[in-house]
């Protein structure tokens, strides 16, 4: 079986069965829907598979149309879109049982030189050594681990706030959440590995910052969640395996949907990615 790293890394290693078309697989989970974060990351895989090594991704937009079916293999489907002077643009759809349930375009952009340099500063948090592992903190509390826990287990994932586990804690919180993320092990040195692996885990923490001030992250839900949409900006080389800090907010909540944005950086304060996403929130007594 290997480590879940090396789970990881098959995971994103698709099956070219045609010029264009590539099948992932879909573990076998005991869950409603397939993970988010997997699919965009394979559907990343398959777009930079078309494309010349030379050109990296620099940004991703994509939809999440239907749940997709835990255990069912996912196809992905590659429309070269442009291939320009400096830039490449593909779109991918992604099929399960006949159905399209993840659509996703990506554009790669051949590095070269700008006048223009600024960036947020990194926010001043407690490094990730001074931090306990979510996996660790979430199971000395709960003991039991909720099922999805298995999507996490190729990252170590450390908040950089104390978790909250009840009502009378979440007093004053505001819509706010960081973590410190890195895999559990060393990556290939393929860019695009790294670009995808963290694709995946962009996905597994950013609608936090939309709950915090409404229930504990971690235990029984009031919400059934659902991602609706997902888009990245990838600004500078990074690796996956290294610490990066994810912060995360929420500007707006309101109508069952909830925004969130996140801006994760590397160790030296270099902002190296920018995500957003739109969520789904209905609560469980609404069914």
């Amino acid at each position: 079986m290997g480590t879940p790293v090396d789970q990881l890394v098959d995971l994103l290693d698709l099956e070219q069965i045609e010029l264009n078309i590539f099948r992932g697989r879909s573990p076998e989970e005991a869950l409603q829907r397939t993970f988010g974060g997997q699919v965009a990351g394979q559907a990343l895989v398959a777009a930079g598979r078309t494309v010349d090594g030379d050109r990296p991704v620099h940004s991703l937009h994509a939809y999440f149309l239907r749940p997709g079916v835990p255990g069912v293999p996912i196809v992905y489907q590659v429309d070269r879109i442009r291939d320009g002077r400096s830039f490449t643009t593909r779109r991918v759809l992604g099929i399960q049982q006949g159905r399209s349930i993840f659509a996703l375009t990506a554009d790669f952009h051949r590095p070269e030189q700008g006048g223009i340099e600024h960036q947020d500063a990194m926010p001043q948090v407690p490094g990730p050594e001074e931090l306990p592992s979510a996996l660790d903190e979430v199971g000395s509390r709960l003991g039991e681990m909720p099922p999805f826990i298995s999507r996490r287990q190729p990252f170590d994932i450390r908040y950089v706030d104390r978790l909250r586990w009840n009502k009378e804690e979440l007093a004053g919180v505001q819509p706010r959440s960081g973590v410190w993320l890195r895999t559990n092990g060393e990556l290939p040195d393929d860019p695009l590995i790294h670009v995808c692996a963290l694709t995946y885990a962009s996905d597994m923490t950013l609608l936090d910052a939309v709950r915090v001030p409404v229930e504990p992250l971690w235990g029984e839900r009031n919400f059934d969640m659902a991602s609706l949409d997902h888009a990245m900006w990838f600004h500078r080389p990074f690796r996956a395996d290294d610490w990066l800090l994810y912060q995360q907010e929420s500007p707006i909540a309101h109508g069952a949907r909830g925004l969130a944005r996140g801006e994760i950086f590397d160790r030296s304060g270099r902002l190296v990615v920018s995500v957003v996403q739109e969520g789904l929130f209905r609560p469980l007594t609404a069914r």
